[in-house]
């Protein structure tokens, strides 16, 4: 089985194409929901976030996100706290996932994928791109937010010129060219190259 990424910055439309992808039959495992679920449930990491960022990160037990989020996104060397504490666990996660799958191949859905390190160890990465100014309106449409505060989480992430360039293939999601077909053509080639013997 392929473990394949699927990557590219905020509001790129990755969890779209990634619900095409499972429309598909192919399994696909979001990082970003598998943090928020280890944080409400692993002990450890529950401890030390709050040791790290105060008691205000639970709120009867459950991950306060706004209140997270209002601290790691204003102070670049809180936010490289945070990651180095849910960065590996979620990939020790993803890693016992992959493992349970059957498919021809499987997804591993992450914004940070590249900034993490979890793309090591991937057969191949998928990137999905779309313009900056079409970004910024989707996530305040879909989250509520500010342009100046989609920017600040904008600029913790890898520059889509360079993230992309990693890639093995590029989808591109500007409302101008039709994503399915891309997603099909991709999926095809995937199954084709998930059944050709693997190298020694």
């Amino acid at each position: 089985m392929l473990r394949v990424g699927l990557t590219g910055g905020i509001g790129s439309g990755k969890t779209t194409v990634a619900r095409m992808f499972e429309t598909l039959g192919i399994p696909v495992y979001y990082a970003d929901e598998a943090a928020k679920r280890l944080l409400n449930t692993d002990p450890v990491l529950k401890a030390t976030l709050q040791q790290l960022f105060g008691e205000g990160c639970y709120t009867n037990g459950v991950l306060n996100r706004s209140y997270l989020a209002s601290i790691v996104f204003n102070d670049p060397e809180k936010l490289t706290q945070l990651n180095q504490l849910v960065h590996p666990a979620t990939i020790a996660d993803s890693n016992a996932w992959f493992l349970t799958q059957h498919s021809n191949y499987a997804l591993r859905e992450a914004a940070l994928l590249f900034e993490s390190g979890a793309a090591e160890g991937l057969d191949y990465v998928i990137g999905v791109s779309a313009p900056a100014h079409l970004r910024i309106q989707r996530v305040m449409r879909r989250d509520g937010s500010s342009e100046e505060d989609v920017k600040k989480r904008m600029a913790t992430q890898l520059q889509d010129a360079i993230k992309l360039k990693l890639c093995d293939a590029v989808l591109i999601n500007d409302e101008h060219v039709a994503l399915l077909p891309q997603v099909l053509s991709l999926h095809e080639k995937l199954t084709q190259r998930a059944k050709q013997p693997r190298p020694l």
